[in-house]
Formats: C-alpha cells, structure tokens, sequence
C-alpha cells in the first residue's frame, strides 16, 4: 500500500497557490491538486509545478467548475484506485498551515476520519471569524451532533485526514459546498471513528463567495439543513442506520427523529 497522500482542491487560487505548494511539499512527498475548472491562471501554475516536480505533484482538471464537494470526489476515487493508506485535505487559500500535515497523519493511524476544528482550542494569534460563518458553523455543527451522536465542535473545516478504508464506505454525490454534512450522515451511518485536531483560526479572504444565492446567510442555512434532511432520509430509507431494538436507542437514532431541525 502507498503513503498518505496529500490533496488540495482548488478554483481560481493563482494569487496563493504557489505559496501553498511550495509550503505543502516541504511536509508531504506525494500530492494531488484537483482544479476545478479555474479561470484566472491556476491551471497554468499547476501544470507548471506538475512539470517541474513530476514524482511529488500531480494535477487533475476538471474542465468546468463543478463545486467543492465534486473536487473531493476526485480525491476519494484517486486515493482508493491508487491504493493509498489515506489522504489529508487541505485548502488552498492559505487558511490551513501545512506543517500540522504529519499531525493528522499521525492521528489517522487510529481513526477513520481526523477532523481539524477552529474553536477546539484558541490559539495566539486567531483571526476574528466572519460572524455570520461562525453562526451558522454553531447552527449545524450542534444539530449535527444532536441527530448523528457526534461531539463536533468545527462541522465545516476542510483540512482533514482521511483513512482509506473508511472512505471505501461513503456514498459521496454533493458536488457542493454542502458535501460535509453529506459526509458526516455517511460517516455516522458506516460507523466510522472520528476525532478533531485543533487549528488555527486563520482568514485571508473574508469576502469569498459561496456562489450565488447562497452568499445569503439565510438561504445558505435552509439550503444546509435541507441537504442535511436529504442525506439522513436517503441512509435511513437504504437501511444504512441500524438503532438497536430498546425504545431509547430508536428513539435517538436519526431515522426516528421526527423533530428534525429544533431550535438549538
């Protein structure tokens, strides 16, 4: 079986994936950038790097946007046909520091899924959070938890590490934003093991769009939640949540939660 591989989607990154690349290489040895479909020179810069570091880089490109969780599907699928142990997720807008790579590495050696999470621990230096995000995180973040049985603290960062063998059993088809709550129902529904590392709170671009309507906090929350309904109806209608047979235990499984969204 290969190393852990490390992989970064990336759209209309030019002003910093250079930087990143540069940064990321000096903690992992094999990489895979997924563009997806960017338009302001990203797809040259990678090739460019491709070229020059052809054993430690490697580039997939999608030829249109199709979203971010459409680029992770790309990763998953690489990572499973290439046979490596696992992969570590990271952005490429500088909000993730790659020297905590081997971190995550090192804690996915016990469980399936590490998650980094920005309000685990404050570090010196954090950067304020936009506060609708940040609302928005804590809306779903405890509604997640409150429906799937997690502890979550952070349901929405993006640098995490992945084992294989565990993504072998998730069914990921949101090409969207919203692909994380798709991935906590599968998660919660395989009966994966999950962990959070903390990360800085770091923001660079606090004017990033989430495409359209849902640059609007209230119709990004509906949008979630809705995803989220989606994803624990499809799992329970497939039979992929299995409750035990006490009152209890059904009554606190996500296929019998027939309040769904409380007030949190």
């Amino acid at each position: 079986m290969n190393p852990w591989l490390t992989a970064l989607p990336v759209y209309n990154e030019a002003q910093y994936v250079d930087e990143v690349l540069e940064n990321v290489l000096q903690h992992a040895h094999q990489i895979l950038v997924v563009d997806d479909g960017s338009t302001d020179g990203t797809p040259e810069r990678l090739d460019a790097w491709a070229k020059r570091r052809p054993k430690s880089v490697a580039v997939v490109h999608h030829p249109q946007n199709r979203g971010y969780g459409a680029a992770l599907q790309t990763v998953f699928a690489h990572t499973i046909q290439q046979g490596y142990e696992g992969v570590v997720t990271l952005d490429c807008d500088g909000q993730h520091q790659p020297c905590r790579i081997p971190e995550f590495i090192e804690a996915g050696q016990t469980a399936d899924i590490v998650s980094g999470s920005r309000y685990l621990k404050v570090f010196e230096g954090d950067d304020a959070p936009p506060q609708e995000r940040m609302f928005i995180n804590r809306r779903i973040t405890a509604d997640i938890n409150r429906r799937l049985g997690f502890s979550l603290t952070d349901a929405f960062c993006g640098f995490k590490a992945y084992r294989t063998e565990g993504l072998r059993s998730l069914k990921i088809t949101d090409d969207g934003y919203a692909m994380p709550l798709q991935l906590w129902v599968e998660a919660a529904a395989a009966g994966l093991q999950v962990t959070e590392l903390p990360v800085p709170l770091i923001y660079l671009d606090l004017e990033r769009s989430f495409g359209g309507s849902l640059d609007h906090a209230e119709t990004r929350l509906n949008y979630y939640n809705q995803v989220l309904d989606d994803a624990i109806d499809l799992a329970c209608r497939e039979g992929r949540f299995q409750p035990s047979p006490g009152k209890q235990e059904q009554a606190n499984s996500p296929c019998g939660d027939k309040s769904k969204r409380a007030a949190s």
